[in-house]
């Protein structure tokens, strides 16, 4: 029997190509945009709650991502609220909140939750990137990828494959793939 499809939570078509990609057909996905009010707290709390919302607006199984940007410098922070602070103050604003720190290391973070359906707990799973915050390069077409360096590229510089190879992403998705497998 083939698996069910899984709605994946998003209206970012940048974020839908690239789970398609890194999933490779293990799983039908389609994909459907929700307006889900987020709760504030830890990447995990705010994940598993935006998640279980959307299995019970759906009625069945979703996938939810969230991504976060966590500065060193500024203990964690945009952290989960990256989108918003993004949407504020843009690239060159980012930058310029490291201004006054030497620090200027930061951790990608992206958390993947799925649920089975209504009244399912989600289960987590996370990936994480370790580089630096550096003046954009590369195309402003996909978030906060032109000022997130790692290894000397930033993720807006780097080709597609070798992004989802490294990529906080990337590792989410392959513990969700792992997951997946065992499953089948």
């Amino acid at each position: 029997m083939p698996p069910p499809t899984l709605n994946f939570i998003t209206s970012n078509a940048n974020k839908l190509s690239e789970v398609q990609t890194i999933l490779n057909g293990i799983v039908p996905l389609s994909s459907q945009a929700l307006e889900i009010t987020e709760i504030q707290g830890t990447i995990e709390h705010v994940s598993r709650d935006k998640c279980r919302r959307a299995a019970d607006i759906v009625g069945g199984p979703v996938l939810t991502e969230d991504t976060c940007l966590c500065f060193g410098a500024l203990g964690g922070l945009p952290g989960p609220y990256i989108k918003w602070f993004l949407a504020a103050i843009g690239h060159e604003g980012l930058n310029n909140l490291l201004l006054a720190y030497e620090d200027k290391s930061a951790q990608a973070v992206c958390t993947f939750a799925y649920c089975e359906g209504p009244g399912c707990e989600p289960i987590i799973f996370e990936g994480r990137t370790t580089g630096k915050i550096v003046p954009a390069r590369g195309p402003a077409n996909f978030g906060w990828d032109p000022i997130f360096e790692y290894e000397g590229e930033t993720y807006a510089e780097m080709d597609k494959a070798k992004k989802n190879s490294i990529s906080h992403r990337g590792k989410a998705l392959e513990k969700l793939k792992v997951w997946l497998e065992s499953r089948m």
